[in-house]
């Protein structure tokens, strides 16, 4: 059975990258548990997301919620520039609250057709601007307050990106998938993950045999319908245990009929039980 790994650890608030790929290389689909957002600078790139595909130009800015799997897919030997944000949600959620909240522009992603944003070039040279700085202080020699002047440089990039979403400074593109059903059945999978979700159920409903939708689903994204939903159903798991609720009610809210398969599927998935994952939340948020 396919699995499809995370990649990466994020101790910190947050990391940078600029990345230049120079050759033609395979990635794999994977998944972080942390927030990313790709600004894509030059390359011949199509990016895969949760079985929607998106044709990059240079100025495109990538928005990825924490559990979502993706990958790019080099078209051609052309060098593959980009700069890489990832993000703690935590982190955006204590830096900004309420009407500033920064996580809004990843929010409005989940629920919009579109994981990219195509922002009006003024934009850009502000974005461009600020990843400039935060560059520049990285690499600089440790500076008084420089943890929290990165901090800062962080969030003001959320702060643009947020801007030019909320007020109309950018555009979404279209998904290039060819076959938009499969995209009409991640979405219902993702919206009814609590729910009992099974292949002759998903094919019935979507009015496609058993068959064609298993193999029009793996050509599709790269992975099972079975793997796809258990894994869904254990990140979905983890984000209610992470926000305080109990790994039983976590199991049963997810989907899981069974705390025994539940609990063995975590624990294989994160390399990690559910209720040590729950104690570690709970010493975080309290020490």
């Amino acid at each position: 059975m396919d699995t499809y790994e995370k990649s990466g650890y994020l101790k910190e608030n947050f990391q940078y990258f600029h990345l230049h790929t120079r050759k033609m290389q395979e990635f794999q689909y994977h998944y972080h548990d942390f927030h990313k957002v790709l600004f894509f600078l030059r390359g011949d790139v199509t990016y895969h997301i949760e079985g929607r595909m998106f044709r990059l130009l240079p100025g495109d800015v990538v928005l990825i919620p924490a559990g979502e799997i993706h990958k790019p897919v080099l078209n051609s030997a052309q060098i593959y520039e980009r700069i890489i944000l990832y993000l703690s949600p935590e982190f955006l959620t204590s830096a900004g609250k309420g009407e500033a909240d920064l996580n809004r522009c990843f929010h409005q992603v989940n629920g919009h057709p579109a994981n990219v944003m195509r922002i009006l070039p003024a934009w850009q040279n502000d974005l461009t601007s600020v990843c400039a700085r935060l560059e520049e202080e990285l690499a600089a020699p440790p500076l008084f307050a420089g943890q929290l002047r990165r901090e800062y440089l962080a969030a003001e990039l959320l702060i643009l990106l947020n801007r030019a979403s909320l007020n109309h400074c950018s555009i979404y593109p279209e998904n290039t998938c060819k076959n938009e059903k499969i995209t009409w059945i991640l979405d219902y999978i993702n919206s009814h993950l609590a729910s009992p979700l099974s292949i002759d159920d998903l094919a019935s409903r979507f009015f496609i045999s058993r068959y064609h939708l298993m193999h029009l689903f793996k050509a599709s994204t790269g992975y099972t319908i079975g793997n796809y939903i258990s894994t869904k159903r254990l990140l979905y798991a983890r984000s209610l245990i992470r926000s305080g609720i109990s790994v039983t009610d976590a199991c049963y809210a997810s989907g899981f009929q069974n705390y025994s398969t539940f609990a063995r599927a975590y624990k294989k998935q994160f390399q990690v039980s559910a209720k040590k994952y729950l104690s570690d939340c709970t010493f975080s948020v309290h020490k």
